[in-house]
């Protein structure tokens, strides 16, 4: 309860304590209008005399901000392209792999996780973010082009190797891998691996792939870590079934020998 009061004036608290009063520069992300607020305000203490917009906020110091901002919200605010995922998925599967005790490749990979990308954001982020206010402007960034190139390009090489993003089709094809399971799967349909004779693998040291084998509708009739020993056994029922629902697709007896292919039979 105030019982007592005397007005003061602006001018009073000037000429009283003018050496007090300062204008400061502040860039903050703010949570409300989810941007980053460049301002430039006369204080004294923490009251703020004049606010007025800082228009020429230096770079770093709105980029620094919006880091903030991100940090608060999580990487999936950000607009992660495809391969930026696969890349994240790769490193960070390969790097499980390997665990605390593993040794070479897995030893030599960053922390690629939620929580570790958000702790090293200074490094691979935030020098990308200068004169930036909002987190849709980040999508002008391609993200995997900077995780990239935070690694060695030996690095990076024995990544692609041990870890590759597609499996080669015996047709020239390009089947994406998923690592974002505890073993990375490859889905596709059946014709496209008849003549393949050596269950894929990927990793250091190697893991067989879980095929989810696709129907040439692509849907799933058969999950496989196994090739070989599924064209010698079950593969009988699956082309049983498969002749049946899709009599105009070549099902050969012999699918070890076959030639793989994407192509019906011609009508008639």
């Amino acid at each position: 309860t105030i019982r007592l009061a005397a007005a003061l004036t602006e001018a009073d608290l000037r000429a009283l304590h003018g050496e007090r009063i300062e204008w400061r520069e502040i860039a903050e992300w703010s949570p409300r209008s989810r941007q980053v607020e460049a301002r430039r305000r006369e204080m004294f203490g923490a009251l703020a005399l004049a606010d007025r917009p800082w228009r020429d906020a230096p770079p770093e110091a709105l980029g620094a901000a919006l880091a903030i901002g991100i940090r608060a919200l999580g990487l999936a605010v950000l607009d992660w392209s495809k391969g930026a995922i696969s890349l994240r998925a790769r490193v960070e599967w390969l790097r499980v792999q390997g665990g605390a005790q593993g040794g070479g490749l897995a030893q030599r990979l960053p922390d690629w996780s939620e929580a570790g990308l958000l702790a090293g954001l200074d490094d691979w982020l935030t020098p990308h973010l200068g004169g930036l206010r909002r987190i849709g402007e980040v999508a002008r960034l391609d993200l995997g082009a900077l995780l990239r190139a935070t690694l060695e390009r030996d690095l990076l090489r024995h990544i692609d190797r041990a870890a590759p993003s597609h499996f080669e089709t015996p047709l020239g094809g390009r089947a994406a891998i998923d690592y974002g399971r505890a073993t990375p799967v490859l889905s596709i349909r059946v014709q496209e691996l008849f003549g393949v004779t050596t269950h894929p693998v990927v990793g250091e040291p190697p893991v067989a792939l879980v095929i989810e084998l696709l129907s040439p509708a692509r849907r799933p009739v058969q999950i496989t870590r196994d090739l070989p020993g599924f064209w010698a056994s079950s593969y009988a029922e699956v082309r049983k079934e498969m002749r049946a629902r899709y009599p105009r697709h070549p099902w050969p007896e012999h699918p070890a020998s076959a030639v793989a292919t994407r192509r019906a039979k011609p009508r008639g």
